[in-house]
């Protein structure tokens, strides 16, 4: 096909050009910028008429005008892959920025991926241990899954992110295990601790990590995370190996949408978003999953802040409805110096009940997680009511589990940065503070179990 050059850049707003008169171009097409002075830069179509094609150029518009010409290139964006890729790290378009050699590819790939038929997915069942006894004893994340992490401006969300990769495995299976982790809109201080944390821990041998820095294009934000499903989905389906991919933070991902929505002069939905938000975020997290008769598989933890703390706001509420639960962190428990602030009261794992139990992880995780969930229930309720009325007005029964409230988060719920808790460490935590409360108060675990676990006098 004989490529064009076109002169005729009708006008330029914030990241997009719009050029008239054209042949008829595909979406996605990739195009390329010419300035006068030769400097060249890419785009990608975003949007084709009868009459104008509407361009978003990665690199930004700065420097462009009416003088530039624009050439069609005929393909889309691909990602270069190759198991090279792991133990680098790479910009938000796959290049790397450690200092290595370029990347020799295997394939190429394109970005957008393939649809996965839902006939096709095999139901997730293998529990992946995360260290992180909030997760693992009462929101289990498993195999396959996509299980998001909702915090708050100033949580400390990355360093949870960052413990999950060093710590994340499924025990008692000799498997090939990569991480993925793919940084969007961070600042070069959190780059550096990031990098910093990857290469002293070891765990950059088994990953790849992509990072969008804030002053990047918000235009390669959109294209980071799809960049990193793409070598994802090369390491499971290509190289049968088993890829949890971490994705942080979605919140400037959707913000990087709202700016291009904007500048294409959408009508705005909910709080300025585009009407499509929904639709483009599951073209991300529907990525995850398990295909029959594959060996690999593919695992998500999307992290995202939530604006004013606000669970409503439609990046965090359109996330929950296509993912399978969510882990919510508590600025309260922040506040009181607990790590990780996990508030386990909101948080939910929906295939929880798929990879947990007898020969999965133990035979009391079910009976010992519920029993959890009600008495420090019960405790945070009561926290209020003495508030009001002064513990001493409340019962024995009362005090025991307001004591238990107050155990549960700092002998569970809180551990160290780089605490690796084993499933069974983290059900033995459970079953000492279960055991500070008399037996026939714990009416949610059987009594065989009780017999076997309960150490109470």
């Amino acid at each position: 096909m004989l490529l064009k050059d076109y002169k005729t850049i009708s006008r330029i707003t914030g990241p997009l050009l719009f050029v008239q008169k054209t042949h008829d171009v595909g979406y996605n097409e990739l195009v390329n910028i010419t300035l006068p002075n030769g400097e060249k830069r890419l785009g990608q179509v975003l949007d084709t008429s009868k009459d104008a094609v509407t361009v978003q150029v990665f690199e930004g518009t700065t420097g462009i005008d009416r003088n530039a010409s624009v050439r069609f290139l005929g393909d889309v964006i691909k990602a270069k892959v190759s198991e090279d890729m792991l133990g680098r790290v790479l910009d938000g378009f796959g290049n790397p920025i450690d200092g290595g050699a370029d990347i020799i590819p295997e394939d190429e790939l394109d970005v957008t991926g393939a649809a996965m038929n839902p006939y096709s997915r095999a139901s997730p069942q293998d529990f992946i241990q995360t260290g992180i006894s909030t997760i693992d004893g009462m929101n289990t994340l498993v195999r396959g899954q996509k299980l998001p992490i909702f915090s708050g401006s100033g949580l400390p969300h990355n360093d949870i992110a960052l413990q999950i990769a060093r710590q994340a495995k499924v025990v008692g299976k000799e498997e090939n295990f990569a991480i993925v982790f793919a940084a969007m809109g961070i600042t070069n201080e959190e780059a550096r601790k990031f990098m910093k944390s990857f290469e002293e821990t070891g765990a950059i041998e088994r990953a790849i990590v992509f990072l969008n820095l804030a002053d990047d294009p918000a235009t390669e934000r959109l294209i980071t995370p799809r960049m990193a499903l793409t070598a994802a989905e090369y390491l499971a389906y290509r190289k049968d190996m088993h890829v949890l991919v971490i994705l942080t933070d979605m919140t400037n991902y959707c913000e990087a949408l709202r700016q291009i929505s904007s500048a294409r002069s959408e009508i705005p939905a909910r709080r300025g978003y585009p009407g499509y938000m929904y639709t483009d975020l599951a073209s991300i997290y529907e990525r995850a999953g398990i295909i029959k008769g594959r060996k690999g598989s593919i695992t998500q933890i999307p992290i995202l802040t939530m604006p004013g703390d606000d669970k409503t706001h439609p990046i965090p509420d359109l996330t929950g409805y296509i993912t399978e639960g969510q882990i919510q962190l508590g600025r309260d428990l922040h506040r009181k110096g607990v790590y990780p602030p996990i508030d386990v009261m909101p948080c939910l794992s929906r295939l929880m009940n798929l990879g947990i139990g007898k020969g999965k992880t133990r035979e009391d995780h079910k009976n010992v997680s519920d029993q959890l969930y009600a008495c420090y229930a019960q405790g945070r309720d009561l926290r209020s009511l003495s508030a009001v009325v002064g513990e001493e007005a409340l019962s024995e029964r009362d005090r025991r589990l307001l004591r238990f409230a107050e155990m549960f988060e700092q002998k569970f719920v809180n551990q160290g940065y780089d605490e690796d808790r084993s499933i069974e460490r983290t059900l033995d935590v459970a079953w000492e503070l279960l055991s500070q409360l008399p037996e026939d108060e714990l009416t949610r675990i059987s009594p065989e179990l009780k017999q076997k676990y309960y150490k109470g006098k």
